[in-house]
C-alpha cells in the first residue's frame, strides 16, 4: 500500500469515529468478547469424554459439539460483519454478545445431546454477529496510531493465544468442577461485557443501505457447505459422496456469490477490499497461518495424553509457555512494528512458526516434554505473535469506515476457515500415514503425527512466500 492510499483512506476512517470516555474499559470489553469467541472453539476439547458420558453422545456424533459451532460461526461471519455496518456496530455487537451469553447459560443446563447442540448453534449465531463488529469497533474507536497499534496487537494476541488458553481453561474447569462450567464461565464475563458496552462503547456512524440478501444466502450457504465438506472429510475421507457433494455445492454457491457481489449496489462483501495487494495477501496469510498452527494444538494434545499419559489439566498447562509468549509479543509489537514495518516482522514470525513445526517432525514415542515439545512451543508462541499482528494492521489500518465491519468479517472468516480446512487436511494426512505405518500403536500414532507436521511446515512456508509479496508500508 502506498502513502497516497493511506492518506486517502485514513480520513474516512477517522472522520466517523468517536473518542471513548473510558478507552481502557472499551478496549477490555472488546478484547473480552474476542477471547470468549475464540475460546469456545477449543475450550470444550478436553471436556468431550465427560460430555459423551453424561449426555450419551455416540462416538461419531460427539465431534459435532465442536464442529457445529465452527460451522455456524464460519458460515455467518460475512453476514454479521455487513449487518454491523448497516444497522450499527454497537447495536449488533451487544445483540450478538447477549445471544452468545444466553446460549452459554442454556447450554450449561443441557440434559440431552440435542439440547447441547442447539445451544452451540445459537452460540455460533451470537459469535458471528459480535465478532466482526468487535474488530470494526476497535479500529474506528482507537484512531490515534499508537493507540490503534497497541489495540490491534492485543486483539491479535487474543486470537492467537485463545486456542491454547482454551485448552488450559477447559482442563482446569473440567478437572475441578464439571464440563458444564466450561459453558457457565461465559455468563459472568458476557454480562459484564454487555453492561460495559451499553454504557461506554461509542456508536460509530451508520452507513444506511439495503442488505444484500441474495449475497447473504449464497455466501452463508457456500461457506457452510465448504466447511461441512472439510469437517466430514476429516472423518469419512475425501472419497465420501456426501463430502464431495458438499464441497461442489459450496464452490458453486461461492461462485454465485461473487457474481452477485460484482453486480449489486450494496454488496455484502465489497470486492474493493481486495484491490490493495497488501490487504489481499494479508487475508491469504490469515488463512494459511491458522491452517498450519492448528496441527500443534490438535496432535500434541493427543500425543501428551495417549503416549505420555497426561491428564486433561496437565495437557492444558503444557501449552502455557506458548500462550504466555503470544501475550508477551502483544506488548512488544507496538514498539517493534513502527520501527521495522509489518513486512520484516511478519517474515520473522512465519520463519519461527515453520521452525517450530519442523522440530515437531522429529517426535518419537520416547521424546520428553523438554526440549522437543517445549522449544517448538516457544518458537510458535513468538512466531504467531509476530506473524499475525502485522496482518491486522495491514488489513484494518486503511479500510474506510463504511467497510470496517465487512473487512473484519472477512478477516475472521479467513481465520476460521483456515483452521477448519487445515485440520481437515492434516487429519486426512494423519489417517493415510497411519494406515501404512507399522509398529506398536504408539509408534503408528506418532508416525502419522510427524507426517502431518511435515505438511504443516509446507503450509507455513507458503505463508512465508506470501509475506514476501508485501509492499513496503510507511512506518
Amino acid at each position: 500500500m502506498s502513502e497516497r492510499t493511506m492518506s486517502a483512506n485514513a480520513p474516512a476512517l477517522t472522520g466517523t469515529s468517536v473518542r471513548p470516555n473510558r478507552p481502557g474499559i472499551v478496549l477490555a470489553t472488546l478484547l473480552t468478547c474476542q477471547l470468549m469467541i475464540i475460546l469456545d472453539a477449543t475450550v470444550m476439547n478436553v471436556a468431550l469424554p465427560r460430555i459423551q458420558s453424561d449426555l450419551h453422545f455416540s462416538a461419531t456424533s460427539l465431534s459435532w459439539v465442536l464442529n457445529i459451532y465452527t460451522l455456524v460461526f464460519g458460515g455467518l461471519l460475512l453476514l454479521g460483519g455487513r449487518a454491523g455496518d448497516l444497522f450499527g456496530r454497537r447495536r449488533v455487537f451487544i445483540a450478538g454478545l447477549s445471544l452468545f451469553t444466553l446460549a452459554s447459560l442454556v447450554g450449561g443446563f443441557a440434559d440431552s445431546a440435542a439440547w447441547l447442540l442447539i445451544a452451540r448453534v445459537v452460540q455460533g449465531l451470537g459469535a458471528a454477529a459480535a465478532g466482526p463488529s468487535t474488530l470494526a469497533l476497535l479500529t474506528t474507536t482507537f484512531t490515534e496510531p499508537k493507540e490503534r497499534l497497541r489495540a490491534l496487537a492485543l486483539f491479535s494476541a487474543m486470537a492467537s493465544a485463545g486456542f491454547a488458553v482454551g485448552l488450559i481453561l477447559g482442563g482446569l474447569l473440567t478437572e475441578w468442577l464439571s464440563w458444564r462450567s466450561v459453558l457457565f464461565i461465559n455468563v459472568p464475563f458476557g454480562i459484564a461485557a454487555v453492561t460495559f458496552a451499553a454504557r461506554y462503547l461509542p456508536s460509530p456512524q451508520r452507513h444506511p443501505a439495503s442488505l444484500d440478501l441474495p449475497g447473504a444466502i449464497t455466501a452463508t450457504g457456500g461457506i457452510a457447505s465448504v466447511v461441512y465438506g472439510f469437517i466430514r472429510a476429516a472423518s469419512n475421507g475425501w472419497g465420501d459422496s456426501v463430502t464431495l457433494v458438499a464441497l461442489f455445492l459450496g464452490i458453486g454457491l461461492l461462485g454465485a456469490f461473487l457474481a452477485i457481489e460484482i453486480r449489486t449496489e450494496h454488496p455484502l462483501l465489497p470486492l474493493r477490499l481486495f484491490a490493495d495487494r497488501n490487504r489481499a495477501a494479508a487475508y491469504v496469510n490469515f488463512c494459511l497461518g491458522p491452517m498450519a498452527g492448528m496441527s500443534m494444538f490438535f496432535f500434541l494434545s493427543q500425543y501428551l495424553q495417549e503416549v505420555h499419559g497426561y491428564g486433561a489439566l496437565a495437557t492444558g498447562f503444557a501449552f502455557l509457555p506458548m500462550a504466555l509468549l503470544v501475550f508477551g509479543m502483544s506488548r512488544l509489537i507496538p514498539r517493534v512494528l513502527p520501527r521495522f514495518g509489518p513486512k520484516p516482522v511478519a517474515l520473522i514470525g512465519t520463519v519461527l512458526m515453520a521452525g517450530g513445526l519442523a522440530l515437531l517432525t522429529q517426535l518419537s514415542t520416547s521424546s520428553g516434554y523438554f526440549p522437543l515439545m517445549f522449544v517448538p512451543m516457544v518458537l510458535m508462541g513468538v512466531g504467531m505473535g509476530l506473524a499475525f499482528s502485522p496482518l491486522n494492521v495491514i488489513i484494518m489500518s486503511t479500510v474506510p469506515a463504511r467497510d470496517a465491519g465487512a473487512a473484519g468479517g472477512v478477516l475472521q472468516t479467513m481465520q476460521q476457515i483456515g483452521a477448519t480446512l487445515g485440520l481437515a487436511i492434516l487429519v486426512t494426512v494423519f489417517g493415510t500415514a497411519t494406515r501404512h505405518a507399522t509398529g506398536s500403536p504408539h509408534e503408528v500414532l506418532v508416525s502419522g503425527m510427524t507426517t502431518a507436521f511435515i505438511v504443516s511446515v509446507v503450509i507455513a512456508s507458503l505463508a512465508f512466500l506470501v509475506a514476501l509479496t508485501f509492499r513496503r508500508v510507511p512506518r
